[in-house]
């Protein structure tokens, strides 16, 4: 993914889990749930743009609030997946589930040790 350094797992992480988003909201969309999608979309996308933007962070504290935006994405995401999940006649999206609480964890152990590092 990135072309100047070894890979970094939750950049990796997002990015697929962008493209599952992406996949699953056409999926809502060919039934006709354009709201939801819609808002799964943006909100299942931004983790991962939040953490490569992260990346070229001006500091470390820019670093961590982008990836504490990040982490408001994913609960953001998993309400929006949880809603979907608990509503008849949308697709399984159990998958993205468990990966999200994956990003979940790898997003709040980065934010805690950058934290950490911090003082």
């Amino acid at each position: 993914m990135q072309n100047n350094k070894e890979p970094n797992l939750i950049v990796e992480l997002s990015f697929n889990f962008a493209l599952d988003i992406i996949w699953y909201a056409e999926l809502l969309e060919q039934s006709r749930k354009f709201v939801v999608a819609n808002q799964l979309l943006k909100a299942g996308t931004a983790i991962g743009a939040n953490v490569r933007e992260a990346q070229n962070a001006e500091s470390k504290v820019d670093f961590i609030h982008k990836m504490k935006i990040a982490a408001k994405e994913a609960d953001e995401t998993e309400y929006w997946l949880l809603l979907c999940k608990a509503s008849e006649n949308y697709p399984d999206n159990s998958e993205l589930i468990e990966k999200l609480i994956s990003i979940t964890k790898v997003l709040s152990k980065i934010i805690a040790s950058s934290k950490s590092n911090l003082h």
